[in-house]
């Protein structure tokens, strides 16, 4: 029998993207813009018309009626009018059934009525968010109208994961409250369950913290030193904003945060606060010095640090007095089962030498400072777990003996993630799934962290799958997105990082992995951008940005133009012709000779960023090439004969046409087959120094007829520059013209950087010409 029987009849206020029919419409599954993607869908005949008469029933439970009332308040629906009786027709209702697996629900829709079964909230909640995407774009609109019109359908549907996340760094760059609240109605559409905030780095504090104030009245300000690029901004003093300096910051009140969490709990989302321990912690150690090993004052950073050796001490008790007291405030403001504590890029130096510290080592029978930071995490694990609490932390936590209830969070490969599982830790994917990278070619985008991550790259990332046993793959909890905010300064730029690629993860988190498919993906991305063009969302549309790749075979030479939307129509010229003289793209181009090309996606009145380049033939293409000191394992290239292939790196350093070398000084040289006319050779390198890569501080060039004896003709001193952003660069030497066979090129090592950490040289063409 059912019971708790409640029925509500809600006025539907909402603006129509179209009115009643007054013919039969018919719909297909094509018209049908769900993301993620649910696990069945079956079209029914006919459609469910939304009007001022529609009756809302709720059975079984009170507990459906927040998600309800929550989606009318969000797109301005309805307003509640109770009815005495139920309706025939013409009525939605909520009902349970504990059938169905946790999360999961039916929604089916006829002429008559709209149904939505699950066995819990979080079940109605999902299947009201699909509702939600079954209306036509404009209902975000939030304007009060007329009538909405859904087609006939039954959708069954569960999720595939349980942790389906979104980290926000907003200790980098602090982001107000009300963009946090709109960010949760944005993942809950797309039935994200999990925002991991970053609360704490060295760059702030940003949560009030009652019993240790100067958290927030020192540590979450610093130097506005926001008019440089993130890497090229300089340490700060620690009394700079006391003299006066202009400071930048920000932090969220407990109030803020009761907020939040009330907001995200109201919508199935699970807010699990970061912080930050021992390292990623100047801004803790700014406000109390008494934290660290060295005890001296320290001002906030404005921008990069690494090495990080600021962190907190591990010998003494007064560390782990302020950890615990400020997990016992962070625990009473959210009450998530689970803890994110850090833990990772912690530089021990100052433990080395600390007295404490080796006092604590010889107490507990540490043979290094290794087993010390597993001490350290150990006892903060302990702690949590006394509260009834889960701890989560990166992947360097991953230590024999971490205890079995923590939570690792991947970030640094699989095979640290199989040392967890093997060790009987969950585990939570974000390896491939960081949206601080660039999602378009880096020259067409906003600054971003070195790498790339195109949308159809997260698309098809499938959770290590290939790489997981079943019995390991049971042991991942699910996937999230990261968004680190050195370079995102602003909610606008944000959103651009989020936009379209929180819809990949969204699948790849939500739906079984064996219904994805990247066309069916990409046609419901372009349906569902005037929804988000409705919601005012700042999304990208770097899939539309064409893609070049030169391709060298068997001495041909090709240039293959590539767009991430499958039906967009790509046009291009060569040879300096304008684009809208250019002629369609069918297939690879045959390229002869040096030349320079443009091309763009140009639909009607659409066009993209046009796409430019150049493709320089030149004596060294092809020929051999000899290596004093091998290239890195890691960075390869295409081989020996990546230097001489004709086919230019991209400022993404994994592209497959890059070598490196790490600390070492390089010696190359050039076989060209037979004596001919060289006067000019270019050296292609890198310069990308939040990645480690440097420049080369010196190159030499060298010439020989006879491979004994080599005359050098040309060298160029290279001054070692502070920069803040990724560049590429041809360095030119020039020299009288002179025959020659062999052609040796030296690049010097720049070895120790002006901010320490890796000293890379980066390689990807030595031109001949």
């Amino acid at each position: 029998m059912m019971k708790n029987i409640l029925l509500m009849g809600l006025l539907l206020l909402g603006v129509a993207a179209c009115q009643s029919p007054k013919k039969e419409a018919t719909f297909t599954e094509k018209d049908l813009t769900i993301i993620p993607k649910p696990l069945s869908v079956k079209m029914g005949e006919g459609y469910f018309v939304f009007n001022d008469e529609t009756r809302f029933v709720v059975r079984d439970t009170t507990a459906f009626l927040l998600p309800l009332y929550l989606l009318a308040e969000e797109l301005q629906l309805m307003s509640a009018r109770p009815k005495k009786e139920r309706a025939k027709r013409n009525y939605m209702e909520l009902s349970l059934d504990k059938t169905l697996p946790a999360g999961g629900y039916i929604l089916s829709s006829d002429r008559d009525k709209v149904l939505i079964k699950a066995s819990d909230v979080e079940g109605i909640r999902n299947g009201l968010q699909t509702l939600r995407q079954l209306f036509p774009p404009e209902v975000e609109h939030k304007i009060r109208g007329r009538e909405w019109v859904i087609p006939a359908v039954t959708i069954e549907d569960a999720p595939a994961h349980q942790w389906r996340g979104l980290m926000l760094d907003v200790a980098r760059h602090f982001f107000p409250k009300e963009y946090i609240l709109k960010t949760l109605d944005r993942m809950a559409l797309l039935k994200l369950n999990v925002l991991h905030l970053h609360l704490v780095d060295n760059e702030g504090w940003r949560i009030e913290i009652k019993k240790y104030p100067k958290l927030t009245e020192v540590g979450a300000w610093r130097v506005d030193q926001e008019d440089k690029l993130w890497d090229e901004r300089v340490p700060n003093d620690a009394d700079a904003i006391a003299k006066g300096a202009k400071k930048y910051g920000g932090y969220y009140s407990q109030e803020d945060i009761e907020e939040m969490v009330k907001y995200a709990s109201s919508r199935g989302i699970t807010i699990v606060p970061e912080i930050e321990m021992p390292a990623h912690v100047m801004s803790a150690i700014a406000a109390y010095p008494e934290l660290s090993c060295h005890k001296r004052p320290i001002g906030v950073p404005s921008g990069a640090v690494w090495p990080i050796t600021d962190i907190y001490c591990a010998g003494q008790e007064e560390t782990f007095e302020f950890i615990e007291g400020v997990l016992t405030e962070v625990m009473e403001l959210f009450p998530s089962k689970y803890i994110h504590i850090g833990g990772d890029e912690a530089t021990h130096t100052e433990w080395e030498h600390c007295p404490k510290c080796q006092q604590r080592m010889k107490e507990y029978h540490l043979k290094d400072i290794h087993q010390l930071q597993r001490y350290f995490i150990n006892r903060v694990n302990d702690f949590l777990v006394s509260k009834g609490r889960t701890l989560v932390g990166w992947d360097e936590i991953v230590e024999k003996g971490l205890a079995k209830d923590a939570v690792v969070m991947n970030w640094r490969g699989i095979e640290v993630g199989k040392q967890a599982l093997a060790q009987g830790n969950k585990l939570v994917l974000t390896s491939d799934c960081y949206i601080n990278h660039y999602q378009g070619l880096p020259d067409y985008e906003p600054l971003a962290n070195g790498g790339y991550l195109p949308l159809k790259q997260l698309y098809h990332y499938n959770l290590e799958k290939d790489k997981l046993s079943a019995q390991e793959q049971a042991g991942v909890l699910g996937v999230q997105a990261n968004l680190w905010a050195e370079h995102v300064e602003t909610t606008s730029h944000s959103e651009y990082m989020i936009f379209p690629r929180l819809l990949a993860l969204s699948e790849i988190a939500w739906t079984d992995s064996k219904l994805k498919n990247w066309e069916d993906f990409m046609g419901r991305v372009e349906r569902f951008m005037p929804r988000m063009d409705a919601m005012g969302i700042n999304y990208s549309r770097s899939m539309y940005q064409v893609v070049p790749t030169v391709e060298n075979k068997d001495g041909k030479v090709y240039l293959r133009l590539d767009c991430e939307v499958p039906t967009a129509e790509i046009r291009y010229a060569l040879g300096g012709v304008p684009i809208n003289k250019g002629q369609r793209y069918t297939a690879p181009i045959a390229i002869e000779g040096t030349t320079t090309y443009n091309a763009a996606v140009m639909q009607g009145n659409f066009s993209t960023t046009i796409t430019t380049g150049e493709i320089t033939f030149h004596k060294a293409m092809n020929k051999e090439v000899h290596y004093k000191v091998p290239y890195h394992k890691k960075y390869g290239g295409q081989g020996a004969g990546t230097l001489t292939n004709i086919v230019r790196g991209t400022k993404d350093f994994h592209d497959g046409q890059w070598l490196g070398w790490l600390g070492d000084d390089v010696e190359m040289t050039i076989d060209l087959g037979a004596a001919t006319t060289v006067s000019e050779v270019r050296v292609g390198a890198m310069d990308a120094q939040s990645s480690g890569i440097y420049f080369p501080v010196k190159i030499v060039v060298e010439i020989s007829a006879d491979s004994k004896r080599y005359e050098e003709v040309a060298a160029k001193e290279v001054p070692c520059e502070i920069r803040g952003k990724a560049s590429l660069k041809d360095f030119v030497l020039k020299f009288a013209a002179k025959e020659s066979r062999y052609v040796r090129v030296k690049l010097k090592n720049v070895k120790t950087p002006p901010k320490g950490g890796d000293a890379w040289l980066f390689i990807d063409e030595i031109l001949v010409l």
